[in-house]
């Protein structure tokens, strides 16, 4: 006869059993959303594109990936003489377009902007590209008025913290 604890180990194995067959079955997967191959990644300073004069954009924004890079347990950010794979990119362009305006000076109330980007994810061992992408994108709005006062740079933090994070992201696995 089995015992209480044995009852209710079986159920137990049932139940996470089901509960795989029905996640499975759902296209959810236990398998980390990264590559599992690669541990260290180099991310040498981006570039401008000759369109782009905004100074230190390429700076904010190569740091803003190291620090979302950091923030994921399986990479290492390392010189480019130790990494497995590389991070490279172009600043190609920045848009800004006024969204609204003060009715009182006809100045600008709000604004758009939008950063353009190229790179490429490539793994130093082979040397083919694991990501690769143009034209990629992000935008945001700031207000420059009272009470909020943001200027190119406040507005720019915004939009190169989500730009940078969503570039990390294109570092999972393709599904």
């Amino acid at each position: 006869m089995k015992t209480p604890r044995t009852l209710r180990l079986v159920g137990q194995g049932l139940v996470l059993a089901l509960l795989a067959g029905v996640l499975a079955g759902c296209d959810y997967t236990f398998e980390p959303l990264y590559p599992t191959d690669v541990k260290s990644v180099a991310v040498p300073m981006w570039h401008r594109g000759p369109e782009v004069y905004r100074r230190e954009l390429e700076m904010r924004l190569t740091e803003a990936i190291i620090k979302q890079i950091q923030l994921k347990p399986m990479y290492k950010v390392v010189s480019k003489a130790k990494a497995e794979t590389e991070l490279t990119g172009t600043i190609d362009r920045v848009e800004q377009r006024i969204l609204t305006t003060d009715p009182d000076t006809g100045q600008p109330r709000e604004l758009e902007m939008t950063i353009f980007v190229s790179f490429e994810w490539k793994d130093l061992r082979t040397g083919k590209a694991r990501v690769k992408r143009s034209n990629f994108s992000q935008a945001g709005d700031y207000i420059t008025h009272e009470p909020f006062s943001r200027d190119f740079f406040q507005g720019s933090e915004d939009v190169i913290n989500k730009l940078a994070r969503r570039i990390v992201e294109e570092m999972e696995k393709p599904w």
